[in-house]
């Protein structure tokens, strides 16, 4: 039986191969130089002839060879919430949406928010519906707000579920005619770009997770197929994220430690995501480049001090409601993986936990005031981290062993062969110290009979699987590879 293709970097003899092979049917037009050494390395260019004739090229087999930067403009500091009423007479807009959810609407975030609006002089209406890890139907609902009142800017004040609800109630408020699946990420939706800009969103986090306050990505539960999806896109993005510490102080414990175990896996996954220059399809045009891109040098800045900062101020912040200096720090973490991961992108545990989210058997997170069951994002995606980086360790043992250094652990004599071991339990260790997380798929109601569907829930999830390293390219032995990795994730 052959060996399954899987995305791993290449070794130096393969690409040269594949190179030599290559520049037989269609040699270079010009040279380049790599570094051996580097993590991105580019395939260095032999001198040819030029050709007479066009050879067809299989464009999904073309690997990409370029990276983007995308990100909203951030302004963070205690207390400048109050500066948004500003933020939209400099913009000259007066029909603002304010979109937030019932909770966080009783909170002096909201109150703040109001006041500068009024004191400015700016008109807007108040959507307070949107649904905690919202659904197609809550989405729909709250479009439906939008359309009839026309707004021309919009403001989010809440957690990632109230800022993804506002992208998608901007984006089809600016494509009014638009079926809802025609943005949806595929196979679940057509994937289509968006190709105009969306009017003004401003942003303003009230938990410190998700980082969409910086991405051009929204989330949520598509009902019909049992798994979440979204819609990625650059033109997505918040034209600006307001990050006022202040706003996270009437966080509850729980919410501190699910939303900071989003950081911590965004910071992880794009750390150890394939390299952007090992992504393929290349895209044939700039605008289809995806947002999520594999790992680069710049965001690989952000995800490594997002994975410090949240070590080091996690604890603290979920163990002392206090600690405003944790909390501070958490929220700036928060802001960083965004930016890291919304150009980097995410793998496995994200992967996973949609359908961990999405097929919940009746789970309901303590701490967490909802009458329905609920698993919040951050524990779906943290629940695999174990089983995940066990799994991906031997595609880049320098990064995984670089990854757990920043727990702790004296790496100094570790084995290459070991990396990933070694990350999956220190991994564990920090879960466990942190208190009150399932140890496992098992904890969540979970058992060996939900297995088939969860592998079935992930499939789909191409926009990020396409990222993981040491997965198959074929769908069989990839379905296998993911019932491995669902069965070990059920305890750790």
């Amino acid at each position: 039986m052959p060996t399954p293709a899987i995305r791993v970097t290449s070794s130096a003899a393969k690409r040269a191969s594949s190179l030599l092979r290559a520049l037989q049917a269609h040699p270079p037009s010009c040279p380049c130089h790599s570094n051996p050494s580097h993590h991105y390395q580019s395939p260095s260019l032999l001198k040819s002839p030029r050709r007479s004739f066009a050879t067809p090229l299989d464009h999904t087999k073309q690997k990409e060879y370029a990276f983007e930067m995308a990100a909203s403009s951030i302004r963070f500091g205690p207390g400048c919430t109050k500066e948004v009423g500003m933020d939209f007479k400099n913009m000259g807009a007066n029909r603002v949406c304010l979109v937030t959810d019932s909770n966080v609407s009783k909170l002096d975030a909201m109150k703040h928010v109001v006041e500068s609006l009024s004191r400015e002089g700016v008109g807007f209406t108040v959507f307070d519906k949107v649904r905690v890890e919202p659904k197609d139907s809550s989405i729909r609902e709250a479009i439906d707000f939008a359309k009839p009142y026309q707004p021309d800017a919009f403001l989010a004040v809440g957690g990632g579920s109230v800022i993804d609800t506002a992208k998608l109630m901007n984006l089809y408020t600016t494509f009014p005619d638009a079926e809802f699946l025609d943005f949806v990420n595929a196979p679940l939706g057509k994937g289509l770009p968006i190709t105009k800009p969306l009017k003004p969103l401003v942003a303003v986090p009230t938990t410190a997770g998700t980082g969409s306050e910086t991405t051009g990505t929204a989330i949520f539960d598509l009902v019909s197929k049992k798994a979440k999806t979204g819609i990625a896109h650059r033109n997505l993005k918040p034209t600006l994220g307001i990050c006022d510490p202040l706003n996270t102080r009437t966080m509850p414990s729980a919410v501190h430690a699910s939303s900071g175990l989003d950081v911590l896996c965004h910071s992880l996954e794009s750390w150890t995501a394939i390299p952007y220059h090992e992504r393929t399809p290349r895209p044939q045009n700039p605008m289809n480049r995806p947002a999520y891109q594999g790992a680069n040098p710049i965001s690989d800045i952000f995800s490594l001090k997002a994975l410090r900062s949240t070590v080091e101020f996690l604890p603290r912040a979920v163990k002392d409601p206090e600690d405003f200096e944790a909390q501070s720090e958490m929220l700036l973490a928060a802001t960083l993986a965004g930016v890291g991961f919304g150009n980097a992108g995410v793998h496995l545990c994200h992967a996973m936990s949609y359908p961990i989210s999405g097929q919940n058997p009746g789970y309901k997170h303590k701490g967490y005031v909802i009458d329905s069951p609920i698993i919040p994002h951050g524990v779906s995606v943290a629940v695999t981290s174990p089983a995940v980086f066990r799994f991906t360790g031997a595609s880049n043992p320098e990064r995984h062993l670089a990854a757990a250094e920043v727990f702790g652990k004296d790496v100094s004599n570790a084995k290459k062969e070991s990396a990933g071991e070694i990350l999956s339990e220190v991994l564990a260790e920090f879960l466990v110290n942190l208190g009150d997380q399932p140890r496992g798929l098992k904890a969540l109601g979970f058992g060996s009979e939900h297995i088939d569907d969860l592998v079935e829930g992930t499939l789909p999830q191409k926009r990020v699987l396409m990222l993981a390293p040491n997965l198959s390219l074929e769908e069989n032995e990839e379905r296998e590879q993911l019932r491995g990795l669902f069965e070990e994730a059920m305890n750790y």
